[in-house]
């Protein structure tokens, strides 16, 4: 085989396991995570042998297509922040942009809703970042409160999820206002000043419809 001919082979099982990727994003995000996997390949609209050539069994596409998902979010958070030299800042900003996906794209935030407490424990995504910015934080002597890393993590992913399912039950409430009501509350908590807590909250945030659209 050529190396032009092997280029486009793998060019071609990208495409295949991407649209597989797409389809079991498109079944989670509307709850059916009981979908059989033949009908998983109609969605992707691939034969059902293809699903076995890149997994072994449907939660393990399902573990892809989640990690897909919430790494591209977290990428795009981190291209977003990497102009701001205050760690804590960079918390807060990728919070208050986390918050607004609830509204602004709502299957994705309904992954983080159905599978939350998993991918808080995962190291991965949202939780490797929100992890890495507390760290950080501390390590500037900006979060002075922060006495353990896990149990920081695991407020601000509570605070999250909580904050998603609210605005999903309460679609009169404003996004924004209630994300940066959170994120100022967990900066106090933290070791921000108050004052310094709100101005923070009340900075210019990047367009939120700059974030990946990969559920649309």
């Amino acid at each position: 085989m050529t190396e032009q001919a092997r280029t486009r082979g793998d060019r071609r099982k990208a495409r295949t396991r991407a649209a597989l990727v797409r389809a079991a994003q498109t079944c989670i995000a509307e709850g059916r995570t009981a979908v059989p996997i033949l009908e998983i390949t109609q969605l992707a609209d691939v034969g059902m042998g293809s699903f076995y050539n890149y997994f072994e069994t449907k939660d393990q596409l399902f573990q892809a297509a989640i990690e897909d998902a919430l790494e591209t979010f977290g990428g795009t958070l981190d291209t977003l922040t990497e102009d701001i030299d205050d760690p804590a800042e960079v918390f807060a900003q990728s919070f208050r942009l986390t918050g607004r996906l609830h509204r602004r794209h709502p299957e994705l935030s309904r992954v983080l809703l159905h599978n939350g407490l998993a991918l808080a424990r995962s190291g991965q995504g949202l939780a490797r970042r929100a992890r890495r910015d507390i760290e950080a934080a501390v390590r500037a002597g900006r979060f002075t409160s922060v006495r353990d890393l896990d149990l920081a993590l695991a407020v601000s992913a509570g605070a999250i999820l909580t904050l998603g399912q609210l605005l999903h039950d309460d679609p009169g409430r404003d996004d924004a206002t209630a994300t940066d009501l959170v994120t100022e509350d967990l900066l106090r908590m933290f070791g921000i000043p108050a004052g310094e807590a709100l101005a923070i909250c009340q900075r210019l945030l990047p367009d939120p419809d700059d974030l990946p659209r990969q559920w649309s």
